[in-house]
């Protein structure tokens, strides 16, 4: 049976591509991953073969987990920040990176990360971000000697990751990786040959999804902050018409049954049902109208059709000017409080 993690990562590429975009990107023999900053954790959803057989892992356990776990004790962490950054920024960057095999050995590769825009899309939206890794060769290491007076305060620098020994003499050989010319230019070769692989298979030539109109999609940086958040809720943009869904989290789709895809860009009364007061409803749509927020107790339907109680706290959320950018829905299953 498929799960709604699973769904979600195979949707991540065959809602923004064809169905044989997976053949293509298997058809690359280079080491690469592509993940979805647009789902909690921020996970992979495509790992190449090349990939596979560089890092000693299979595609079942890359799979929706974050790239960190190819990191380890002598991975810098101030070249983790520069690509946190790059990603905040949704940029490029070349870096070379200390990542562990699946077995444990370490390995330097260059680093290479750049933004996919989503196919089609005017309002040039992230859809994924594509890191490519080429590994460094030992010939284009460098050896710095320092000191044995700099050993300590090397080793309690653990920014800098680099493996150190002593030598007869006493002194400290510290092994720093560049990348050369070559293994950049090959990293931005292939990078280029992805993007237009996902390209030749993109499927949105606009933004109409079975006739509804998706809103302009959030930034990468405000996708992963909302998916540290476990609890279920949705967002919602009130500038724009209907007040359609710009974010649903994993405790949503959980809760309901419905996908991320199935809802952005719908306003959050497909919950409601037969037995859904519109009393409530009223009392939802005047507070919004107030800027007011509301909390209240509202029969909702699953995808599948069955009812549950849902203790809906509604809260404006405002920008720095005071405005309200957002609503905020959360959602909480009565039944699970008993």
């Amino acid at each position: 049976m498929e799960t709604n993690e699973h769904r979600t990562l195979t949707e991540s590429l065959t809602s923004c591509y064809s169905d044989w975009v997976h053949d293509a990107l298997d058809d690359i023999p280079d080491a690469f991953l592509i993940t979805d900053p647009a789902i909690p954790g921020h996970p992979i959803v495509f790992a190449s073969r090349g990939f596979l057989a560089m890092s000693g892992y299979a595609s079942a356990e890359v799979l929706g987990r974050n790239a960190r776990i190819f990191q380890g004790p002598g991975t810098s962490r101030r070249s983790v920040m520069e690509i946190r950054e790059a990603i905040r920024e949704e940029r490029t960057l070349q870096i070379s990176l200390l990542n562990y095999r699946r077995d444990g050995s370490p390995h330097w590769i260059l680093f290479h990360l750049c933004p996919v825009f989503a196919p089609g899309d005017g309002h040039r939206h992230v859809a994924h971000f594509l890191s490519v890794q080429v590994p460094i060769p030992k010939r284009s290491r460098r050896t710095l000697v320092v000191s044995t007076t700099c050993r300590d305060a090397l080793r309690m620098d653990a920014d800098l990751g680099p493996d150190l020994a002593v030598d007869d003499s006493g002194l400290e050989v510290e092994e720093w990786p560049e990348a050369g010319e070559r293994e950049k230019e090959k990293a931005a070769s292939v990078a280029g040959e992805i993007v237009s692989a996902l390209a030749r298979y993109g499927k949105l030539a606009s933004r109409k999804r079975t006739g509804v109109v998706l809103p302009p999609p959030l930034s990468s940086a405000l996708n992963i902050s909302l998916g540290r958040i476990k609890q279920s809720f949705v967002l919602t943009d009130p500038h724009l018409p209907d007040m359609p869904i710009v974010y649903a989290s994993d405790g949503f789709s959980s809760l309901t049954g419905y996908s991320r895809h199935e809802v952005l860009g719908r306003n959050c009364r497909f919950l409601n049902g037969p037995g859904t007061d519109t009393k409530v409803l009223n009392l939802i749509r005047d507070n919004i109208k107030a800027e007011k927020a509301s909390a209240v107790r509202l029969l909702n339907y699953r995808k599948d059709g069955s009812p549950f109680w849902n203790l809906l706290h509604i809260s404006p959320v405002r920008n720095a000017s005071g405005k309200i950018a957002f609503y905020v829905g959360v959602q909480i299953d009565e039944s699970s409080k008993a």
